[in-house]
């Protein structure tokens, strides 16, 4: 089919900052979009040839929709199901597959397709509701302290909890969850997979994660690792198994654990371009969002190597400011060699939320790791 610069649609389920970002690419190469979001704010409103304004969990508005564009991708995993279904079932090529999504969309059913297929992840129990989990925490059937997970609908740190004590759990939502042990790990690792429809794979480097230590968001994304080579061929490794078992189309972000005996255990998987990946913009030589764009329209895929080490940190609202959103300080970051803000196009902060991000990129690791840390002293996302 040719998809450049002809009647062809490409729809995206979810108009965010990763729905944006695809349409950098999109515009690059002329593929014409169509998307879909329930907020009239989206940031993606304006890249899109034509923007919807709906709900992605409404059967009806996600078939209608579908029927609008020739090939449908998510940007995000909530999305009415049951209308990919009968999309497929009709014919439209849906990336990745409905299937696949039933499977990662619930992280407890996600934990259990590793079980099943001897992937290694950190051991857990399943829960229907929270007052069954205390129920087990009361008689001891759970160890504390426990990573509690919401089995859906969790995103940029929400849903993820560490349990302390029994009281931890009376502040907890009334829903399905999971309840995983604790794994002392030296490092977050991700690695994300791109897999073409025709199936043509290929990994990008393993980047290593710094987290937020109350908020659970990443803070900082640092390409390459910096851990030994045979637990980086470990981790590549693994992240192609897991790809290969949910088979999935376009990419997939493996998110793992270093355990302190160079382990590698799975923690889950985000089937969609993802935040680990944001650095390749400027440092790779072909980036996460033309890269998914590649392997859902059954194109060559691109180079996943690093032209440079590149370091990601996120922009996120600060504590104490709601509001009309001020990006403080931007005007000296600016004026650092090798550094490029991303800002996402949401007007209105409040703290921890996602707002942009800031690539670093140096020949010099340690040289792009200090500047990184200039940079999240630098800029503050406030309100005035």
């Amino acid at each position: 089919m040719n998809y450049f610069s002809t009647d062809f649609r490409l729809g995206i389920l979810g108009g965010g900052q990763l729905g944006k970002m695809l349409l950098y690419d999109t515009r690059k190469f002329d593929i014409a979009t169509n998307v879909l979001d329930p907020s009239k704010d989206a940031p993606s409103q304006y890249g899109a040839h034509q923007f919807f304004q709906g709900d992605l969990m409404d059967f009806e508005t996600v078939y209608r929709f579908g029927k609008t564009v020739d090939v449908l991708t998510i940007e995000i995993e909530n999305v009415n199901l049951d209308a990919l279904d009968k999309l497929e079932e009709e014919g439209l090529k849906v990336f990745p597959s409905p299937k696949t999504l039933r499977l990662i969309q619930n992280k407890g059913n996600q934990k259990d397709f590793y079980t099943t297929h001897n992937i290694p992840t950190a051991p857990y129990k399943r829960f229907s509701d929270i007052e069954a989990l205390k129920t087990a925490a009361t008689a001891n059937e759970v160890t504390m302290p426990f990573v509690w997970k919401s089995a859906q609908f969790g995103y940029d740190g929400n849903g993820v909890k560490v349990v302390r004590s029994i009281t931890d759990l009376d502040v907890l939502p009334n829903v399905e969850c999971i309840a995983e042990v604790m794994v002392p790990f030296k490092n977050e690792l991700a690695v994300i997979v791109a897999r073409s429809a025709s199936g043509e794979i290929k990994t990008y480097p393993v980047v290593e994660m710094e987290f937020h230590p109350e908020a659970n968001q990443v803070e900082y994304v640092i390409c390459p690792a910096r851990i030994d080579s045979a637990v980086a061929d470990k981790a590549r490794a693994i992240a192609l198994q897991v790809s290969e078992k949910f088979n999935h189309v376009g990419l997939l972000a493996v998110e793992m654990f270093q355990t302190q005996d160079d382990d590698v255990l799975v923690n889950e998987v985000a089937p969609r371009p993802h935040n680990s990946g944001h650095y390749s913009i400027e440092a790779s030589y072909t980036s996460q969002f033309e890269q998914h764009i590649r392997a859902i329209l059954d194109l060559p895929l691109g180079n996943t190597d690093s032209k440079v080490a590149g370091i990601m940190v996120n922009l996120v609202g600060a504590e104490g400011y709601t509001g009309q959103v001020y990006y403080e300080g931007m005007e000296d970051i600016l004026a650092i060699e090798g550094v490029t803000p991303h800002i996402y196009g949401k007007r209105e902060t409040r703290p921890f939320r996602k707002m942009g991000h800031v690539t670093i990129v140096n020949s010099d690791m340690t040289k792009a790791r200090e500047i990184a840390q200039q940079v999240k002293e630098t800029i503050k996302v406030i309100s005035k």
